[in-house]
């Protein structure tokens, strides 16, 4: 009948069980990617910000630290699963400065993944070309170590990524 004719014309799907391992077509490396620590969003007024996640939306929501190497204040708003980091300028030289005359009501500004091992993490990728933004890691908000990658080479997404 109809349901005979139906399974008989309907395309085969291959499982990955029957195909080749997803696995196979990732390259080992001598590093690997951990949890999604935190998304940064820069904010022209850090106090509305703050307000906005604690008296509003009920969140716990850290006190400001200053962050001199980075040209940042860095308020971090806890979501269980991971944090969102509200940046606002340090000084004139502040990168978040810039973005903030870019995009004068904030926006999101970079993601922040987990690295087991980010010296290797650095050295593979600069051999696959990505572009990084020191020769050196810096110690970021959380105390450990933290790179960042250019945006053109992450399809316009500015990426941290941190020593787990």
């Amino acid at each position: 009948g109809l349901l005979s004719r139906l399974q008989s014309s309907a395309p085969t799907v291959p499982t990955l069980s029957s195909s080749k391992s997803f696995s196979q077509n990732i390259p080992s490396c001598l590093w690997k990617l951990g949890r999604l620590n935190h998304v940064a969003i820069a904010v022209p007024d850090l106090e509305k910000a703050q307000s906005l996640y604690k008296d509003v939306l009920g969140a716990q929501v850290s006190e400001t630290v200053a962050l001199p190497e980075h040209g940042v204040y860095t308020v971090f708003v806890e979501l269980g699963n991971t944090k969102l980091e509200l940046l606002h300028p340090l000084g004139e030289k502040s990168p978040i400065a810039s973005f903030l005359q870019k995009n004068k009501t904030g926006g999101m500004h970079h993601i922040c993944i987990e690295v087991d091992d980010i010296k290797a993490a650095m050295t593979e990728l600069k051999k696959k070309k990505i572009r990084i933004s020191s020769e050196e890691p810096k110690i970021g908000a959380h105390g450990k170590p933290v790179i960042f990658l250019h945006p053109k080479d992450c399809h316009g997404v500015l990426v941290e990524l941190e020593q787990a």
